[in-house]
């Protein structure tokens, strides 16, 4: 399994002139970090209006300052919001390639709808479809990161005339595409278009066991790939916190990890927000509702031997990808890093040494699937 890092830029209040400015600068250190102590994917997500719970609102630039303090870890768009109401293909077309170009091809193509009505609204995409945009938005992109020159697009919510795209990524044909997943059918979905499952649900080894066993083999027998590559991987997210005190991992992750499915559910299911004026934390902290953090089999916090414990009921799952939710609330930076070098030190080599022998395993199975979804004709199409 490789390992990566999931950032919401939570910045919960209160807020004074320096909050935001000190978190960012702090979160670079944190890739530095993260670069430096081995973990393979840097990943970051894209929201609007969702105060406090993410001030991710333009990844693309801050992952553009992560490529300049950092020279080996992947860097992630987990996800890019692909309704052209919200980010024209064109333009998303472009920042992917110029990131991809300066960060010497380390760029991981993630894609997704948006799912909360705070957000898609503030951009007026009608929630019933959002899906048929994401799909005319991928297609567009991934044809104009390939084509020279780009053939043109014409479709419901689309009408691209033909151009030429400059500049074109570094990764070729273009970066590894991602579809966020939530559920069953959306991982099924990304193996039908031949593109990598970025599941943001916490689930038990059993569980991911039958989410990957369902994904590989609905890739091997279905994919018409959307994009002119496949990506056959699967990454799952899990709350992480390391410490050598168990009660103080779990009192600190408790205390601020939380804070995500408490947001999630206030912007996801609930709608007594009130723009500029709604003290998140403040009702987290003091009148909290009944959301609570996994805890137990479908998280990574603990001691380094209950973390190593948990990930090896992983390893044998199929799953591609653990991606590491540490920073949530108001974790404190020194808190975070120190868990961080914990786990690289204590936990990642065994795990590591186990995953360079699987690289040339993984290869010839991307290249037998690769050459096995190339051979196979496509739907309205006849053999040769």
């Amino acid at each position: 399994m490789k390992f990566g890092a999931f950032y919401l830029h939570q910045v919960p209040r209160p807020w004074d002139l320096e909050t935001e400015h000190r978190y960012f600068k702090d979160t670079l250190t944190q890739a530095e970090l993260l670069d430096r102590l081995g973990f393979d994917y840097f990943w970051v997500a894209e929201h609007h209006f969702l105060e406090e719970y993410s001030h991710s609102s333009a990844p693309e630039i801050f992952l553009a300052a992560v490529t300049q303090r950092t020279s080996r870890i992947r860097l992630g768009h987990g996800i890019v919001q692909m309704p052209p109401l919200i980010n024209h293909p064109a333009r998303v077309a472009e920042r992917i390639a110029t990131l991809d170009l300066v960060s010497d091809g380390r760029i991981e193509f993630g894609t997704g709808e948006g799912a909360c009505i705070s957000e898609l609204e503030g951009f007026r995409v009608p929630m019933e479809e959002k899906r048929a945009m994401w799909r005319e938005g991928v297609e567009a992109v991934t044809r104009l990161l390939v084509e020279v020159p780009f053939q043109g697009y014409r479709g419901k919510y689309l009408d691209l005339p033909v151009r030429n795209l400059v500049p074109k990524p570094y990764q070729r044909p273009h970066p590894p595409l991602w579809l966020a997943c939530t559920r069953h059918a959306t991982i099924l979905t990304a193996a039908r278009l031949g593109m990598g499952a970025l599941c943001f649900a916490f689930m038990s080894p059993e569980e991911a066991a039958g989410w990957a066993r369902d994904y590989y083999r609905t890739l091997e027998a279905e994919c018409e790939p959307i994009g002119a590559a496949i990506n056959p991987n699967i990454a799952v997210m899990y709350p992480f916190f390391c410490d050598r005190d168990e009660q103080r991992a779990r009192q600190i992750a408790g205390e601020n990890q939380g804070f995500f499915p408490y947001g999630l559910a206030h912007y996801w299911t609930l709608t007594d927000h009130e723009p500029g004026k709604t003290d998140l934390w403040d009702e987290y902290r003091n009148n909290p509702r009944e959301v609570n953090l996994p805890l137990g089999k479908t998280d990574c916090i603990g001691t380094p031997d209950q973390v190593r414990e948990l990930l090896r009921g992983f390893e044998d799952t199929g799953i591609d990808q653990i991606i590491f939710m540490g920073q949530g609330g108001k974790m404190p930076h020194q808190a975070l890093c120190g868990a961080y070098e914990l786990f690289a030190r204590e936990v990642m080599p065994e795990f590591a040494e186990r995953e360079r022998s699987r690289v040339a395993e993984k290869a010839a199975t991307v290249a037998r699937l690769t050459e096995a979804i190339g051979r196979r004709p496509r739907r309205g199409s006849s053999a040769a």
